[in-house]
């Protein structure tokens, strides 16, 4: 299985730069996995896809504003960092931009407030940093930092909660988990009022999305691990559900990796948290999830993969085509797809 198999034709118009007014106003193609059957709708059609037993799992992580800009103490040299998850008490690791200026030991300052010391050195612009700050951290954090856009988004955001789903909730991520972001709270209540049951995991999403599929043959990728949460509550939904032959719906490639993690792990849902480098594509059997709601995504991604292993691959493109001839907008801001039976 080659990466160049998960590759397509996008035009760079495509690919939306800013958050559309309204989150449910976003298209929504519906793909029938058995018929393969499309169909366009809007996002806040997908109300009438969803029934009473069904169960909706949302990732509730909340990203941080986590890219920082400051200097190099010893040279007054201009460095990116991007903050990635948290190794050790104020001890996190960060892709650095321009990596080679920084070594261990070296200090970057990004203001009165905050500063930080390299402590250690990896490959791939990774560095790992210790903070030092006066005062709050987060609340240092939400006022110097920016949001970790995608590099492929060149437009500045103008409110950042456009960047953040509606039920985030605990503080870690270094992306959003973008299919969430088409639910308003007025959609969710009505999905409720349907008998949908809306469950929360967390994952906190970290360097695999901002990493490429660098080798030709898939199988020899590997994933960075991300932190999971899952909860007493939520796994005895989960279970009940999974128990009476009723759907589990994911939102998102997060939620999915979540699930599918937890009962690969154990043999069914539980409370529990830890890392996941969990990597799904074609030939992967899925046992947590019936349904999938997600964005489209980049070309050769670990996340096109995902979405080819639960679809099938030629029936994912088939989708994909179609998406690109009738002008869907792609990626973060973009539009949705539902993956049902």
């Amino acid at each position: 299985m080659k990466t160049d198999d998960f590759d397509f034709e996008l035009p760079e118009r495509l690919i939306a730069q800013t958050p559309l007014s309204k989150r449910d106003e976003s298209r929504l193609l519906v793909l029938h996995t058995e018929t393969a059957q499309i169909e366009h709708k809007h996002f806040s059609d997908i109300l009438s896809y969803l029934k009473a037993g069904d169960v909706l799992v949302l990732n509730d992580t909340k990203v941080m504003p986590a890219r920082l800009y400051g200097t190099k103490e010893q040279t007054n040299a201009f460095i990116e960092i991007l903050m990635l998850k948290e190794e050790a008490s104020d001890t996190w690791q960060c892709l650095v931009k321009p990596a080679k200026r920084i070594h261990v030991g070296d200090r970057v300052t990004f203001s009165p407030k905050l500063s930080a010391v390299c402590t250690d050195s990896k490959e791939d612009g990774i560095r790992y940093f210790h903070f030092e700050y006066q005062g709050i951290f987060y609340e240092i954090l939400d006022e110097l930092g920016e949001m970790p856009l995608p590099p492929y988004i060149h437009e500045k955001l103008k409110d950042k909660d456009r960047y953040q789903t509606v039920y985030a909730k605990n503080v870690g991520s270094a992306a959003a988990p973008t299919a969430g972001l088409h639910f308003t709270k007025e959609l969710l209540e009505k999905i409720q009022s349907k008998g949908v049951s809306i469950e929360f995991i967390t994952l906190h999403v970290g360097l695999g999305t901002f990493r490429p599929v660098n080798v030709e043959d898939v199988t020899k990728h590997k994933m960075h691990s991300e932190f999971y949460m899952m909860d007493e509550k939520t796994a005895e939904v989960l279970t009940k559900a999974k128990s009476e032959g009723r759907r589990i719906i994911s939102v998102g490639t997060t939620s999915t990796r979540t699930l599918e993690t937890i009962i690969k792990t154990y043999g069914t849902f539980k409370a529990c948290s830890g890392w996941t480098d969990i990597f799904i594509y074609p030939g992967y059997q899925f046992e947590a999830i019936d349904a999938l709601i997600t964005n489209f995504h980049l070309p050769k991604s670990t996340l096109i993969m995902l979405v080819s292993a639960f679809a099938g691959k030629d029936l994912i493109l088939k989708a994909y085509r179609e998406a690109v001839e009738r002008e869907y907008r792609f990626f973060s801001f973009g539009d949705s797809m539902f993956i049902t039976k």
